[in-house]
Order: C-alpha cells, then structure tokens, then sequence
C-alpha cells in the first residue's frame, strides 16, 4: 500500500497507474479521498519524462477532486500491494533449562548447550 503524509502522519491511499502519452513514460496518480485527521482530500501525480526526470504534482480539496473527475478516464489499473506473511526463520521457541542451580534460557542450538560441564 502506498502512503501520502498529511497531518505529520502517513496515510493509505490508493494508486493509479495512467495511460502515458508522447512526453511521459509512466504516470503514477497517488489519491486520498479524505484524511482521517483534517478531513482533506489529497492528490499526488508522479511523472516520468524520456530523459529519466521525475516531476511531481500536489493538489489539495476542490481542485484535487475536479482533477481525479477529469483524470479517471486515463486510469489503467489500480495498483494494489499484496503483503505476505513472511516468518522468520528463527523459532520462537526457548528451551528452558536448569544449569547448576539458575533457570536459563536457550536461544540457540541445542547442540550449543552446555548441560552437565566439568570446570
């Protein structure tokens, strides 16, 4: 999900991908229909040209809705982020275990425990 910031916060919003056209490249318009905080309505239009040069548009309110009225016949698709549930691979699990008179706790390898030593 991408993010706006608005209110010293960063807010979800969604994103477009736009049709390019003989300047730009790839167009990328970023819209948050309200902020929870301030009850604005905020736009981003990220633009990428031939030459590699990013420029970058902010509309606030009124005039940001009148240009997502007039921008929504150009949208290809909505982009959405799918987030995976990565785990980790370390365990959670700590083996507890008892070495001359203290509770203790194994982070690692059981092969590392010093269980039963001498000196």
């Amino acid at each position: 999900m991408r993010y706006i910031q608005c209110c010293s916060g960063l807010r979800e919003c969604r994103t477009y991908e736009l049709v390019p056209d003989d300047f730009y490249i790839y167009k990328e318009l970023r819209y948050l229909e309200e902020c929870p905080v301030c009850h604005h309505t905020t736009l981003y239009l990220f633009r990428l040209d031939k030459c590699n040069n990013v420029s970058t548009y902010k509309l606030k309110n009124q005039k940001a809705k009148k240009f997502f009225k007039k921008c929504e016949k150009d949208i290809v698709r909505e982009k959405i982020e799918y987030v995976f549930n990565n785990h980790s691979a370390k365990s959670s699990f700590y083996l507890y275990y008892n070495e001359f008179g203290t509770k203790k706790k194994c982070y690692s390898n059981l092969s590392y425990l010093n269980i039963g030593r001498i000196g």
